[in-house]
């Protein structure tokens, strides 16, 4: 469940789904696909009603995973299962404040703690704010995980740099989530900015879709992508087929790490 070995690798490939999509049961099977596939950590939601910096395509995972009976309790049963099947994978959320504030801030992460979570990026939550989640997450030996985009100030990401303990979460561009054709390249100047402040991993995440993006990802001075909307369109693709599901999501997660 640890980043350093998975930062050693060449170019680190993380697929982003929410949990209980389309079912807690599916999505406990398309979880295994995808570390069976070669993913080299996980990063996984819970659904929310409101997934401000979610597009189409993320947020239609969060309305079937709310219509299939999403729940807190659920998530983390769910969380154990897929840490007991692979011990080794690093675990990560990605999710929104409400969810922590409505569980008990200290009370949620120490749950995390006991499912054999990694690191935990909450989407919505501004940096001056974050101090009471911060601590919360330390104290359980977990790691903190912030956003830096293209518009994000030099003072702001010298900060996140240094609350940073697993890495930093590199947006392709502003915006919402979606995958796009062209990165281009506003990402190459924040990365550049954090690794001046101190040698941390960056994620490149946001509209990533094709392999040739994990490698623009590599070129622009990111240690890897996180890929959640072409994943969350293969998903809605093959809902009715889910063995030509996990068939396309294997042959999706063996093309980016080749």
């Amino acid at each position: 469940m640890d980043y350093l070995n998975v930062f050693q690798k060449n170019g680190v490939f993380v697929p982003f789904v929410v949990l209980g999509d389309p079912s807690y049961e599916e999505s406990l099977k398309i979880v295994k696909t995808l570390i069976d596939a070669g993913a080299d950590a996980l990063e996984l939601g819970f659904a929310f009603s409101d997934p401000m910096a979610d597009g189409i395509a993320i947020q239609e995972c969060h309305l079937r995973s709310l219509q299939a009976g999403a729940n807190m309790q659920a998530n983390f049963e769910l969380l154990e299962q897929i840490h007991a099947y692979s011990p080794k994978t690093p675990i990560g959320l990605l999710l929104y404040a409400n969810l922590i504030h409505r569980y008990g801030t200290d009370n949620f992460y120490k749950t995390c703690a006991d499912c054999g979570v990694a690191s935990v990026l909450v989407a919505d939550l501004p940096l001056i704010e974050s101090a009471p989640y911060v601590a919360s997450a330390k104290k359980h030996n977990i790691a903190p995980v912030f956003i830096a985009a293209p518009h994000t100030s030099q003072r702001d990401l010298e900060q996140i740099t240094n609350l940073t303990q697993a890495y930093v979460y590199v947006l392709a561009h502003s915006g919402v989530t979606g995958a796009l054709d062209h990165l281009g390249t506003d990402a190459k100047g924040v990365i550049a900015a954090i690794k001046s402040f101190k040698e941390v991993p960056c994620m490149l995440g946001f509209g990533i879709s094709k392999p040739d993006h994990a490698k623009e990802a590599r070129e622009m001075g990111a240690n890897g992508v996180i890929c959640g909307s072409a994943v969350a369109r293969l998903i809605k693709e093959h809902l009715s087929n889910p063995s030509q599901m996990h068939a396309k999501l294997k042959d999706f997660v063996q093309g980016f790490k080749a």
